[in-house]
């Protein structure tokens, strides 16, 4: 049977309570035990000292032991005395002798005390007279318990300790249950969250409880599926805007295609280049999903080298320049004689004519361009800004995904794919620079690359 981690976190922390309970239990029972046999001995020790003295007394008064000689009865008498006065005195231990003890004289002749062989070991007390030893007090040391009072006492405390282990150890084990359940409380709720992630539920979220690791991690959790949720809807759109695009041209394509197989049209010059036409548009379409794949990945080949960006948006421009004037569009340029990065010349060419082509096909007729650079330091500003129709908020923060077309003019009427702008910021991205979009001034869209290894550059010159 596998055993949950909430098994194996209540195991490892009633275990670890366990021992110190287990460690303080039997510290506690060695210290008592050895506490108490120093009590009695301690207690002993003054019994013996204050006989001793009582004897000393007493001896003083005869002369001799002839009073005491096999007559226990004196040394009972002295005990008992002990005992009247130790109700009123707190400095005498409690009542009672625990050990055996015998009165001898100065050869070791046994005088009074218990029958048997005197030990050679054990507490000694010498009673003196006139700076003579004239006798001894002798007990055995306390090594043990044998008073019967003293044997259920200590039983009672063993008692009592072990009834403190089994409430303790109920204790520790209700508070590490609930310790446990509520520490991997968090942890049960990210796992749940993961298996609804791999089973593809991307709406999963986990409720972020604390500002700990774990509150940290479920944090970083619900990023990662809003990020995947994000990727799946953008998939799910990119695969529908795929096959939406590649249905229109096809559409056309078969209708063409039929109507000239049942002789509905015939095959002039002009459904020839209906159909070419139609053709253009699919291979565009396909060469832009192409070379966005490529970008993707990072498949694309740059061999950079030291490139004069004025050269090259230049080059573009002259290219472009009679199209926009046959749509009455003006192109206005502020370039410095020289701005050189450290780029690809090809990939650069691509990103300008697409800026180019999108200002094309998304300006009205009358309108004008504006392309500039700009030097800060070490970085480089490309901007293209055009004139109407302009766009809202919402349609500009989305203008670099996929296959979107904002509404108004800027639609599929206009003949784009809706990759132009993504390929654009993906070699932007390759080059280590940043694309955004704004509003322009002009009344259209501004777009603003930045490039951050510019070489050189001297002033800007006049449009």
């Amino acid at each position: 049977m596998r055993i949950g981690i909430t098994a194996k976190l209540f195991l490892a922390i009633f275990a670890t309570c366990m021992l110190v309970l287990i460690t303080m239990h039997w510290g506690v029972r060695l210290s008592f035990e050895r506490g108490f046999i120093d009590y009695i001995k301690h207690s002993n020790e003054q019994r013996i000292a204050m006989l001793s003295d009582a004897l000393e007394d007493q001896y003083s008064r005869h002369g001799n032991w002839q009073f005491l000689r096999n007559n226990d009865q004196v040394v009972y008498q002295i005990m008992r005395s002990f005992e009247q006065n130790s109700d009123s005195s707190h400095n005498l231990p409690p009542k009672g002798w625990r050990t055996q003890f015998w009165v001898v004289d100065s050869q070791y002749n046994r005088l009074v005390g218990h029958a048997g062989h005197i030990p050679q070991e054990g507490n000694r007390q010498p009673i003196r007279y006139n700076n003579q030893i004239v006798g001894w007090v002798i007990a055995t040391p306390p090594e043990r318990l044998t008073r019967n009072a003293d044997i259920n006492f200590d039983r009672q405390q063993r008692r009592t300790s072990w009834w403190i282990v089994a409430l303790s150890t109920l204790l520790a084990a209700a508070v590490t249950l609930l310790m446990s359940r509520g520490l991997l409380a968090p942890v049960k709720r990210l796992v749940a969250g993961t298996h609804r992630l791999a089973a593809g539920d991307f709406s999963a979220r986990v409720a972020v409880s604390s500002q700990d690791e774990l509150g940290r991690l479920a944090l970083d959790f619900n990023q990662l599926a809003t990020s995947l949720e994000k990727n799946e809807q953008m998939r799910r759109a990119f695969m529908a805007d795929v096959s939406h695009e590649l249905r229109t041209p096809l559409a056309v394509l078969r209708g063409e295609l039929e109507a000239l197989q049942d002789g509905v049209r015939q095959p002039t010059p002009a459904s020839l280049s209906s159909l070419q036409a139609e053709v253009s548009t699919l291979t565009k379409l396909v060469d832009d999903l192409h070379q966005l794949s490529l970008s993707d990945l990072g498949a694309l080949a740059y061999r950079k080298s030291r490139v004069d960006c004025v050269h090259l948006l230049q080059i573009a421009v002259a290219v472009f320049r009679e199209r926009f004037h046959a749509k009455g569009l003006e192109i206005v340029t502020r370039l410095p004689e020289r701005a050189l990065l450290f780029g690809d010349p090809d990939r650069l060419n691509q990103l300008f004519n697409n800026l180019l082509e999108n200002s094309l096909r998304y300006t009205d007729a009358g309108g004008k361009l504006e392309i500039g650079i700009e030097t800060h330091a070490s970085r480089l500003v490309i901007y293209w800004q055009d004139s109407a129709p302009g766009v809202n908020d919402e349609q500009l923060s989305r203008i670099f995904e996929r296959f979107y077309r904002t509404e108004a003019s800027r639609n599929r009427a206009s003949g784009g794919s809706g990759l132009g702008l993504s390929i654009s910021q993906n070699i932007v991205e390759a080059h280590g620079g940043h694309i955004r979009a704004q509003h322009s001034p002009l009344g259209g869209v501004r777009i603003t690359v930045e490039f951050p290894d510019l070489i050189s550059s001297v002033k800007n010159k006049a449009p």
